[in-house]
């Protein structure tokens, strides 16, 4: 069972992410701010895998599979990231978050379908329900009119969320056979190269001269969080099954709506409340599955 506790270290670290990310986005372009917390999640990464494996014995191990699962991965996840953290820059934390955390129930049902030995039972299905029915009223406030802003953070969280369940299980397949801190890092590289690709596509790289240091700081260390989380999911994710892995991972959504109402003073109604009941109640009965 140590997948779990790599799990759970995944989703509090994660947690840190949507916060110190928030922080270093207030006054830098939102796909700059991704692209240079790539290059601290790449050197965060290939620091870890030096030190856990055998990097010559790993680049051996790689087979064609191997590589066009970790690449196309790279690509969901890149894709992932400019949706979801555009998404939190001009949306609020509690709104932004529970939608992608709505990732957890793409994810399992890829997970039914492309992992035979992932079997689908009555109470998984319950866990599904009660995950959805959670974030549909954490999205659905009464009390707070729907602007064009909003819509656009809840579109962006939505494709966020669909890329990051891709992310999710083309990595399964892309770490088999090779170690997950190897296959990690070469994960975040292509993810750094689409990163600055779009960047430079964008011309948003001239604003780099305009980042403030408090930004840059709190880039920076959401860049390292970035890193931990990573390597405890594919570590929790190579050794257990996706569909426990990935919903505990999305826990991440208790720390993160308690430091939302710490820094930001975003309070959740009493739906919304419920709402994260529903989420966290659905995730805890897969572990008993």
């Amino acid at each position: 069972m140590d997948y779990v506790v790599f799990a759970f270290l995944s989703a509090f670290f994660a947690s840190l992410v949507s916060i110190l990310a928030k922080m270093g986005m207030k006054n830098v372009n939102s796909n700059l701010a991704t692209a240079l917390r790539c290059i601290v999640v790449v050197a965060f990464s290939f620091l870890m895998a030096f030190i856990t494996t055998d990097i010559q014995a790993q680049f051996s191990a790689l087979t064609y599979k191997t590589m066009l699962f970790l690449i196309l991965s790279g690509f969901a996840t890149g894709a992932s990231w400019m949706c979801y953290f555009h998404a939190l820059k001009i949306g609020n934390v509690n709104l932004v978050v529970p939608i992608d955390k709505s990732a957890v129930v793409i994810t399992m049902l890829l997970s039914f379908w492309v992992f035979p030995d992932e079997k689908i039972s009555l109470l998984k299905i319950l866990c599904i329900i009660l995950i959805a029915f959670g974030t549909f009223l954490m999205i659905e406030r009464k009390t707070q009119k729907t602007s064009k802003r909003r819509k656009s953070a809840i579109i962006f969280a939505f494709f966020g969320a669909v890329f990051a369940a891709l992310t999710s299980v083309l990595g399964k397949i892309g770490i088999e056979g090779i170690s997950s801190d190897f296959g990690n890092a070469i994960r975040c590289v292509i993810v750094l190269a689409m990163a600055w690709i779009i960047v430079f596509f964008g011309k948003s790289h001239t604003g780099i001269k305009n980042i403030d240091p408090k930004s840059g700081i709190f880039i920076i260390l959401s860049g390292i969080a970035t890193g931990a989380s990573w390597l405890c999911y594919y570590r929790a994710l190579s050794q257990g099954p996706a569909s426990v892995v990935v919903p505990i991972d999305k826990l991440s959504i208790l720390f993160t709506c308690f430091l939302s109402w710490l820094f930001f003073k975003e309070k959740l109604s009493k739906k919304s409340f419920t709402g994260l009941i529903l989420i966290v109640s659905g995730t805890l009965l897969l572990l008993i599955c």
